[in-house]
């Protein structure tokens, strides 16, 4: 027996099926697999088939027209073609997270497609499928232009070659500003822009800190932010947060530290959140300057910091920056305010360098460090 690909057009009327796959069982032909790919001309069946040796092309091709199938294309295939199409999209989806590099090689595997070409430019025609081409809107950027000489693509073809351009776009994002952080005892972490993917890593990360950590970073109760919450942290309409993971930062690897910084008017709001066997080990201060930076070059006047009083660790954070803040208090909360452009002299109520002993700075939501 040997195994072959079909795919044709069928008329979405009952029983045209029917009539096709009979004409092929007249010829021995067994059916193993089929995918339904609706398009405006007609539902365009692809299947996998098992035939006789003595079976030919030629003679597939003339089974299927007899089976009122038409644009037929027949071609030899694999044993590995018997795998399922969700179970392959996902095997390729499993290459692009440990490689988002290999975006066109993974779209040339997924859709057979002879060439792959990135261009600068974006696609003229995004979502575009045109017969034997394909353009897919890449974006990080560009666009993909897949080219094969048979058979045509489906719109089914381009919905999942656009989902893993996504995905590698994605993975690139995750990686751009990932950087290596060695801290004080020597242990290596990894610093990386978060997204909304992260939402159940940050929830373990939550679920791994106590109670006092986490009052100290909401600053009321041993707050659980909801999924929805989270989100909106992870990716903020104006600011950025970044996530700490252990090892050389993939996916799967745990979030130990989260540092937001939520910009609102001329004023960016930091917090931080560390695991508590990571705390007081310098990730508090690396991640606070870079909020702080973030800011700076994001054109920020001023970054707030709210903690409580008695958050010495975050007070200790706050003065290692080495910047003037000015610090108000609120009963049991402060509110330090770490100017980002050239201020006079310090009055009174400002603080230069380590603040006064008793005297907290901002640990607004933000964990011990």
């Amino acid at each position: 027996m040997t195994l072959w690909r079909i795919r044709a057009t069928v008329d979405d009327r009952p029983g045209y099926l029917s009539v096709l796959t009979a004409s092929l069982a007249l010829r021995g032909v067994n059916i193993l697999t089929v995918q339904v790919h609706t398009t405006e001309v007609g539902a365009v069946d692809d299947f996998l088939v098992d035939a006789p040796e003595q079976v030919t092309e030629a003679e597939l091709r003339a089974a299927v027209e007899r089976g009122r199938g038409r644009d037929c294309w027949v071609a030899r295939s694999e044993a590995r073609g018997l795998a399922d199409e969700p179970t392959r999209v996902l095997g390729l989806a499993a290459r692009l997270v440990r490689d988002p590099e290999a975006a066109g090689a993974t779209l040339r595997t997924l859709l057979g497609a002879d060439t792959v070409t990135w261009r600068p430019t974006s696609a003229a025609e995004p979502g575009g499928v045109g017969g034997t081409t394909m353009l897919l809107a890449d974006p990080a950027g560009g666009a993909y232009e897949l080219r094969r000489r048979e058979p045509s693509f489906t719109p089914a073809e381009y919905a999942r070659a656009q989902a893993l351009v996504e995905l590698a776009a994605t993975l690139g994002r995750r990686d751009v500003d990932r950087e290596t952080l060695v801290l004080p005892d020597g242990a290596e972490v990894s610093v990386r822009q978060a997204t909304a993917d992260d939402v159940p890593a940050v929830r373990e990360l939550h679920a791994c800190c106590s109670a006092r950590s986490r009052q100290r970073r909401y600053l009321s109760g041993a707050a659980d932010p909801s999924p929805a919450r989270l989100r909106r942290l992870l990716e903020p309409a104006r600011g950025t947060t970044l996530l700490v993971t252990t090892g050389s930062g993939g996916a799967a690897e745990p979030v130990v530290a989260m540092a937001n910084l939520l910009g609102e008017g001329d004023e960016a709001e930091a917090a931080l959140l560390v695991r508590d066997d990571w705390q007081r080990r310098g990730l508090g201060s690396a991640l606070l300057r870079r909020l702080v930076g973030h800011a700076d070059r994001a054109g920020y006047a001023a970054v707030l910091l709210h903690v409580q009083a008695e958050n010495t660790p975050m007070l200790r954070t706050l003065r290692r920056l080495d910047r003037p803040a000015t610090v108000e208090r609120d009963g049991a909360l402060l509110t330090a305010t770490v100017p980002l452009a050239p201020v006079p002299a310090s009055p009174a109520g400002h603080v230069a360098g380590p603040a006064p002993a008793g005297q907290g700075l901002p640990s607004q939501r933000s964990g011990p460090i």
